[in-house]
């Protein structure tokens, strides 16, 4: 039985007549900048999350960028986050011209253990980013007390977050602004890309659509800011906005599926997923580990099930960023979890049958490991 990790294709399928007709009568209306679906995607996500200013932009790569810019972060300044994680949350604070000081993660949840995090802290550090990974929150409680007692910035990496909460209250809640991604493959996807900052922060929502737009401000050629050009097409908040119309039932079919994952494995040699207390997740992964990890996705493989190694090389190990760290051993728990993760498919158009097919075969492989001499 085939088990694809992704099958982007399948929203489509399923939701083909409303997305032809968004995206028809945005062609069809010559609004493709900053038009109707553009203004809706804001507010709605912002609603969704509980939070007073939504900025739709290209990707949420520009999001954590134009934050930063926002919070008047650059050279000399440092900022304190997590090297298992996506390229884009360290190559952001290079590219202001800081300096990004890596915290190890906490081995249960991958996310930045904030135990560690203030003796990262200096006269130079300027914030604190919490990467909030695989569809649940850091220990955000924890984060932002740290950042109040010594008066730094939270900028939330919440591009794998849409959806995720702590005691009910949402990613983009817990610092001066969180960005959000839409790549095609996150549980909310763009037909291609697109990302949204999230902010209660009113100067700095004004400075983060100025700087989205070149910097201009609210008179047309008018710059207050050095800028970017970082606008989400208006085609993909139509898209975005039809999608939105099945998110929450697509979420809680990764539900289903990760529950299927989690009573066939219970009992498996190998580390499962946790979740935080007070947190929800939205299973935008479903993350193992095991000893022998490539073992394991290479027999899954040869048995047409998929699976992904989310990260193989923690930031710390790759030649622009190693300057920055302390060499090898000097972030072991992010260094082992690079070692050991594996992550199982868990889109929401799998079936019940598929995800009981890989999991029957993780078990098995498990328990052919424990019986070899």
């Amino acid at each position: 039985m085939r088990v694809p990790f992704y099958d982007i294709k399948a929203q489509y399928d399923e939701l083909q007549a409303p997305m032809d007709a968004a995206v028809h009568e945005v062609i069809a209306s010559g609004e493709y900048s900053m038009g109707p679906n553009h203004n809706l995607i804001e507010k709605e996500l912002a609603a969704l999350h509980g939070v007073k200013h939504g900025i739709a932009l290209n990707s949420g790569t520009d999001a954590l960028r134009i934050i930063m810019d926002a919070a008047g972060i650059g050279a000399g300044d440092e900022v304190i986050t997590a090297s298992f994680t996506f390229v884009a949350s360290v190559e952001t604070i290079v590219q202001t011209g800081a300096r990004p000081v890596f915290v190890d993660i906490d081995p249960a949840t991958f996310c930045i253990d904030p135990a560690k995090i203030a003796a990262a802290i200096t006269p130079r550090t300027k914030a604190i980013q919490p990467v909030h990974l695989f569809g649940q929150l850091a220990d955000v409680a924890a984060i932002t007390q740290i950042a109040k007692e010594h008066n730094l910035a939270v900028i939330e990496d919440a591009a794998q977050a849409i959806g995720s909460h702590h005691n009910g209250t949402y990613a983009g809640n817990y610092g001066i602004g969180a960005g959000f991604s839409f790549y095609v493959t996150k549980n909310l996807g763009a037909a291609g890309d697109a990302g949204l900052i999230l902010t209660n922060d009113d100067a700095i929502a004004e400075a983060c659509r100025s700087i989205r737009v070149h910097g201009m401000g609210k008179q047309r050629y008018y710059y207050d800011h050095i800028g970017y050009t970082s606008r989400m097409d208006e085609v993909q908040a139509a898209v975005l906005r039809v999608k939105m119309t099945k998110f929450h039932e697509w979420n809680e079919r990764r539900a289903q599926l990760a529950a299927i994952y989690l009573d066939v494995l219970a009992s498996s040699e190998l580390t499962l997923p946790v979740v935080s207390p007070g947190n929800n997740t939205t299973w935008h992964q479903f993350s193992i580990r095991h000893g022998r990890r490539d073992a394991l996705q290479q027999f899954l493989k040869e048995r047409d099930v998929a699976s992904m190694i989310y990260y193989p090389v923690p930031i710390h190990f790759h030649e622009p960023y190693k300057h920055f760290g302390e060499g090898q051993g000097s972030l072991p728990e992010s260094e082992r979890a690079a070692k050991e993760i594996l992550n199982l498919p868990i889109h929401p158009h799998l079936s019940v049958d598929q995800v009981a097919y890989a999991a029957k075969l993780i078990a098995e492989f498990c328990a052919s490991e424990t019986s070899t001499p």
